[in-house]
Formats: C-alpha cells, sequence, structure tokens
C-alpha cells in the first residue's frame, strides 16, 4: 500500500498491438485491419499503465474473441477489486460477454467510444494509459517486430521490458535526461 494505493487495480485497460514477425516465428497470422503479417500483443495495464497480463496470438486473432485468454491470466488477487475494464470497440463481442457471464468474473467491459464526429487524435483519458504503455514498450528496439520463435518467449520479453522500465522508475539515473514523446503530426496541425 505503497502511497495509500492499494496493489490490486480497480480499473484496467485493455488493448492489442500488431507487429510484423520474422520468418522463425512458429505461429505468424494475417491482420486484415493493418496489413500486417505476424502477431499480436494484447496487454492488460492498471491505470498507471503499469502491465498486468499480456499475452502474444497470431495476428489474425479478434481482439473480443481472444479476450478471455488475456482475461482469463488475472489471478484471484487480481480479481479481489477489479470491477471494470475500459476497452475500445474491438472489445464489443459477444463471445467475450458470454465469457464474463459464464465464469462469473465479477467485473465488467467498459467499451469507451470516440466522441461523434471527431477526426484524427483524440485523447481519451480511460484509454490513454493502455496506449502510452504501448508507445513505452516501442521505445525498446527488442519491441519494433517480434523476432520470438514463440509466442511465450515474445510475451516474455514485454514482460521484461515492463520491468526494467518499473526499475529504472524506482531508481532513475540522474545522467540520463527522460527523451520527450511527442505526437509530430498533431502539434504540426495545431501549430499550422
Amino acid at each position: 500500500m505503497a502511497g495509500g494505493h492499494d496493489p490490486n487495480p480497480s480499473v484496467a485497460s485493455i488493448d492489442s498491438q500488431t507487429v510484423k514477425a520474422t520468418e522463425i516465428a512458429d505461429s505468424r497470422g494475417y491482420d486484415g485491419g493493418k496489413k500486417i503479417t505476424g502477431r499480436k500483443r494484447q496487454i492488460l495495464v492498471d491505470k498507471l499503465g503499469l502491465l498486468i497480463v499480456v499475452v502474444v496470438s497470431v495476428a489474425s486473432a479478434d481482439d473480443g474473441t481472444f479476450a478471455p485468454e488475456v482475461l482469463g491470466q488475472l489471478t484471484a488477487e487480481h480479481r479481489t477489486r477489479l470491477k471494470n475494464i475500459w476497452a475500445d470497440g474491438k472489445y464489443r463481442n459477444h463471445h467475450l460477454d458470454e465469457w464474463l457471464i459464464k465464469t462469473r468474473a465479477g467485473f465488467a467491459i467498459e467499451v469507451v467510444s470516440r466522441p461523434l464526429g471527431s477526426d484524427g487524435f483524440v485523447k481519451q483519458p480511460q484509454r490513454y494509459v493502455v496506449e502510452r504503455t504501448f508507445a513505452w514498450l516501442g521505445r525498446y528496439r527488442r519491441h519494433s517486430r517480434d523476432y520470438e520463435r514463440y509466442t511465450e518467449s515474445s510475451a516474455a520479453m514485454v514482460k521484461i521490458s515492463s520491468i526494467h522500465r518499473m526499475l529504472r522508475l524506482l531508481k532513475p539515473d540522474p545522467l540520463k535526461k527522460p527523451v520527450p514523446f511527442k505526437y509530430r503530426e498533431f502539434q504540426e496541425k495545431v501549430t499550422g
């Protein structure tokens, strides 16, 4: 309970990221939406963006249909306080709804939609944390592409990167300046 916070989250956010995979991967798929042959990383993070669960699958896996595989990794301890999971429209899925009822999960999936008529990047506070976590992971060169043969190894690399990031936050190197994260296209539109 450091800082007055319970270590188990009451809310979380789920999302996926499709990345290209090398030819040595034992399983790859084609994501028609992103037009990428590779793998899909599905992560669940708490409201600070800290990794709770990661599962790697073929890129062709549907997010909503595959979500029970991700949510099934939650421990009983995690589920003690978890009430709400924020997700995008891909998680509006009958298979997922049936799984939540069948397993008596105790938490709900809340689909956070973009505001009507919005165009371009729109920061959504509930879902921003999971997108930011993917951006943090993207700073590790190892995650630019999936180089692992097995999906379990790929998930382990994401966990290792998350642990490394947490350790850097706990004991920052005073000689290194943090690299700011910028949306250049968005800034050019605003200032241009």
